[in-house]
Parts: structure tokens; sequence; C-alpha cells
């Protein structure tokens, strides 16, 4: 299986990913904002089931092929790279618009509903399908096997953070709405710094990875 260092190496670049704000964390903060702290943790059990959907189909998928083709590995890696680059210039431009989901407002919805549009928004996250096809296979021992097993790992390490993280932003927003709504200022430094984050997370996954 994974060793230990290669987990938590995994484990540290995953909360790198995770605590900059992207699509899931401005859902699950705007369902804080609109109706309060349950729909926010039912919106992130959602999202965090759909983001394992990902994994799941990664390590079926693309991990039998990057295990095969070094050229397929590095070509997956530098897109990835490249896009989460992209992100992260886009964060920083438009950082004023995490203000626009400190001020949303919207009907409530039933829990089932909530899980599911959770659920969609983990399934369909850029930034999540990018660190999963390009980073993931990274963190795989070629020479233990079992590439799915230990891609089905990482990944629960990687969703198991992101319940935690997502959960702490949910209950955040629900509790100091008031604090970030009187400085515009202090989300788009939010915006900022993760933007930022996300490019030097893109420039690292670029860098580094298998040389076999």
């Amino acid at each position: 299986m994974v060793s230990t260092d290669r987990l938590l190496a995994f484990a540290a670049m995953s909360f790198l990913l995770i605590v900059i704000p992207g699509p899931s964390v401005l859902f699950v903060i705007g369902r804080a904002l609109a109706q309060g702290r349950r729909a926010a943790l039912t919106t992130v059990v959602g999202n965090t089931l759909g983001a394992y959907v990902l994994v799941v189909a990664v390590a079926l998928g693309v991990g039998a092929i990057v295990e095969r083709s070094v050229l397929v590995f590095t070509a997956l890696k530098l897109v990835g790279a490249a896009y989460l680059v992209y992100l992260g210039v886009k964060a920083v431009r438009q950082r004023g618009s995490l203000q626009a989901a400190f001020n949303g407002e919207g009907p409530s919805h039933g829990s089932l509903r909530t899980f599911w549009e959770g659920f969609a928004v983990g399934v369909a996250n850029p930034k999540t399908i990018v660190f999963f096809a390009a980073v993931l296979p990274q963190f795989v021992d070629q020479g233990k096997g079992n590439v799915a097993a230990q891609m089905l790992l990482l990944g629960l390490v990687f969703n198991v953070i992101a319940v935690a993280c997502d959960s702490v932003w949910g209950l955040a927003a629900s509790t100091a709405r008031g604090w970030f709504a009187r400085s515009p200022r202090r989300l788009a430094m939010i915006g900022g710094v993760g933007g930022f984050t996300m490019i030097g997370l893109g420039v690292t996954i670029a860098a580094t990875g298998r040389k076999d």
C-alpha cells in the first residue's frame, strides 16, 4: 500500500488545494449564508461524495492508463498544472466575487435536494477533476502494485480533509457573516491569497513527479 511518507505528502498537498476557496467552497458558503448550518453541512456531505465519484473514475480509468504510459502521465500533469495556474490567475483577478457569495440569498430547499445539488457541484468541480487526474497518480507507488487501491485510499484521505475543511468554511460563514460583510477587502484578501496559492501549487505540480 501507500507508504507513510507519500500519504503525508499527499495529505499536505490536498490540504493546500482544499483550503483555497473554489466552486465547492463558494457553494457551501452561499448555502450557509442563505439557509444556515444544516444546509451547509448537508451540502458538504453531497459535495464530498461527488468528489469521491471522481476518485473512483480516475482510479479505474485514468489510473490504468497512467500506470503504463509515462507520456500520458506527463501530459496529464502539465495540462493539470497549467489549468491550476489559470484558475489561480482567474481567482486573483476576480477576488471580489467572494462578496457576492457572502451576500447571496436564496429560497430554502429540502435536505435531499440540498444534498444532490452539493453532489452535482462536487462531481463537476474542475479544480478537483484536475487534481485527481494530474496529481493523484504521482503519489502512487508503482512498485507495490494495486494502483487502483492506492488511488482509492489517497482519494479517501483527500475527502476526509475536504469534509473537515469545508465544514469549517460553512460554519464560519454562518457565524461570521456580519464581520466579513462589513469589509469587502477581507473577502478580496481571501480570494487573492487563494489564487496565488493555486498558482504556486500548479508550478509545483509541473516541476515534480515521476521520472521513470
